[in-house]
């Protein structure tokens, strides 16, 4: 066991993890409809020719989102677990893909993981959505645990914390 962590990182929060994407309308679609995300705050830069999305699991129905420009992003950064999307300008137009997902050589990042009650329904979800497998629940050495496409194919883990725990 690790030793109790500094005091002074007591309000220390993960807060984000950053994607590139190369086409904002499909990424969006893909982790607001497909996984069920939030978007919680757009903030586009023209003049740097680059845009954020941030998106996390905060259901609005429970605690609204503020309205106005600044809180909207004070509470953004405040979230844990948030993922930024960053869509450089005109990567939409070049031929995909165009960013490295981590999972060919050179390895590098691997991918993010969504907790989920059932894996199996879920991924039969997935299925009926057109969503691209990397792994399916039943295969592969790691039973009980998928891996899905994202449309640049950053890889997300589909995992249940309960089962995923008795299985290591």
């Amino acid at each position: 066991m690790q030793n109790a962590p500094p005091v002074e990182t007591r309000d220390f929060i993960f807060n984000q993890t950053m994607l590139r994407i190369r086409d904002p309308e499909a990424s969006l679609e893909f982790y607001t409809q497909v996984l069920g995300m939030t978007l919680i705050q757009q903030l586009d830069f023209p003049d740097a020719a680059f845009s954020l999305y941030f998106l996390g699991y905060v259901r609005p129905d429970d605690e609204p989102l503020p309205q106005e420009r600044i809180a909207r992003t004070a509470y953004a950064f405040r979230q844990k677990a948030v993922l930024e999307l960053t869509h450089n300008h005109g990567t939409e137009r070049q031929p995909a893909p165009v960013y490295h997902d981590g999972n060919s050589e050179p390895r590098g990042f691997g991918h993010i993981g969504i907790a989920v009650p059932d894996v199996e329904d879920a991924c039969r979800r997935f299925g009926e959505l057109g969503v691209t497998f990397v792994k399916r629940p039943d295969e592969g050495r790691m039973k009980g645990l998928a891996f899905i496409a994202d449309p640049d194919g950053y890889w997300i883990e589909i995992l249940n914390p309960e089962g995923l725990a008795s299985a290591v």
